[in-house]
């Protein structure tokens, strides 16, 4: 295949993090997937504004106008996004809550008007973990249905496998919860982005966290992939700049099973605390460590693993647990209108990420007056930055239309991008859990990458 011409300049380092922190409290402390290859489109009643010619000019990367793409010289096609998000594997947890916020975005997109006059359809595709070649084969199926932009993949692992397939084709791959640090130096063409912050941010802020809950000594179970490695160093390296030091880690690969042998070993180093960079291994690991004395209390979660476990565990199992989840916390309204479009959720996780996704290649194909992989991504980094405040897509869409420049913050909390497809701000929220086993917000720290 041809290779495609970078879209913008590309940043291979990280700046330096500098966190400021919103204390929300002072203690320290399922649903039925939508068909595979289903799709969903609704048109509006009406229009903030008109739709802007598929002629004429356009707005640059640097927020002017300038010259509209030659490929939108002509009446572009209908913008089609297709998501990666899983509904089998080990984060099947996530992808009720992600696919809500897909699913809410094209909603309203499509309620004001659709993109460039036309509505939006979106194809959903299972990822599957990476114990399948499921992602693989639903990449392959989606390219082969013309989407512009592809959301997802959930995991870091799975992103891997088909990153250099989404954007070899010349389309956007834009995750709404890839945090491996890897992605931020990869040869992407331009074309990758995340709302989800890299894990230098999400480690920092849990090393740092466990330090000032008395931990003097930690011990982890790790998943090995690029997810559970990458995160683990950056956990350690903050918890051992606060004077802290980490006795024992101990690994497990996708797929196993057992994990008698890890959790022995890190007992046995006598740690005040326990990291857990697991997925939904936390299910089987949780009762071993629990049933061999360690306290709730003492355990500390990832995204990977907050979960409900309501109907996992006896009430009272993880209760003083806590862990940390990229994002805001997510606000009431947008709770009612995601169990809207989702009666059955039961958590967020990154569904304001998935909502913001797609918000922002709605708005920069509109941006770029073309639905071409390409030109949307050569916009991504301009609507997020810069120009008007502006929260949702009708809104933002006006401004557009008008001819002004934007600055789109979602769901997910302030967005801005890195040369890199990065955000460079975020908010990692801090939860804990209740009696049930079920998790509720304690506190949120903000950080600057």
């Amino acid at each position: 295949m041809t290779s495609l011409p970078q879209v913008a300049p590309r940043i291979a380092k990280l700046t330096v993090l500098s966190l400021g922190v919103a204390l929300l409290a002072t203690a320290c402390g399922g649903s039925p997937a939508p068909s595979s290859t289903g799709s969903s489109s609704a048109a509006a009643a009406g229009i903030a504004c008109p739709a802007p010619s598929a002629t004429g000019a356009g707005t640059s990367a640097a927020g002017e106008t300038g010259t509209v793409p030659a490929s939108a010289t002509t009446t572009p096609t209908p913008l089609k996004i297709g998501s990666l998000l899983p509904t089998t594997g080990s984060l099947a947890f996530l992808g009720p809550p992600e696919i809500a916020g897909v699913n809410l975005g094209i909603k309203e997109v499509n309620d004001a008007g659709g993109v460039l006059g036309k509505p939006v359809e979106v194809i959903h595709r299972d990822s599957g973990d990476t114990k399948t070649d499921i992602a693989t084969q639903s990449t392959t199926a989606l390219l082969g249905q013309g989407v512009s932009a592809i959301v997802g993949a959930a995991s870091s692992g799975v992103s891997k496998t088909v990153i250099n397939q989404i954007t070899g084709a010349g389309v956007v791959q834009f995750s709404p919860a890839n945090t491996s640090p890897d992605f931020t130096a990869w040869d992407d063409k331009g074309l990758y982005w995340r709302t989800a912050p890299s894990d230098v941010l999400q480690g920092k802020v849990l090393g740092n966290y466990m330090a000032t809950c008395g931990a003097q000594t930690v011990g982890m179970i790790v998943l090995n992939d690029a997810y559970g490695t990458g995160l683990a160093k950056n956990v350690q390296a903050a918890f051992e700049a606060a004077g802290g030091k980490v006795v024992a880690q101990e690994l497990f690969n996708e797929g196993d099973s057992q994990f008698s042998s890890q959790v022995d070993k890190v007992l046995a180093a006598k740690p005040d605390a326990i990291a857990l960079i697991t997925f939904d291994q936390a299910k089987s690991i949780v009762p071993l460590m629990t049933g061999k004395g360690v306290k709730p209390t003492q355990i500390f979660m990832v995204d990977g693993n907050m979960s409900d476990y309501s109907k996992d565990f006896q009430p009272g199992t993880l209760k003083g647990a806590q862990g940390t989840i990229p994002g805001t916390f997510a606000k009431e309204d947008f709770k009612k209108q995601l169990l809207a479009i989702d009666p059955a959720l039961k958590d967020y996780s990154y569904a304001g990420e998935s909502y913001d996704a797609v918000n922002l290649v709605a708005l920069a194909a509109e941006a770029a007056k073309s639905t071409k992989g390409t030109d949307i991504a050569a916009q991504l980094k301009a609507v997020s930055e810069g120009g008007e405040k502006c929260n949702t897509f009708p809104t933002c869409v006006t401004l557009l239309r008008n001819g002004k420049d934007i600055d789109y913050d979602g769901q997910s909390g302030p967005v801005s991008f890195s040369d890199a497809g990065d955000p460079t701000e975020a908010y990692i929220g801090i939860y804990e859990y209740q009696d049930d086993n079920t998790y509720k917000p304690a506190k949120e720290e903000f950080g600057k990458l």
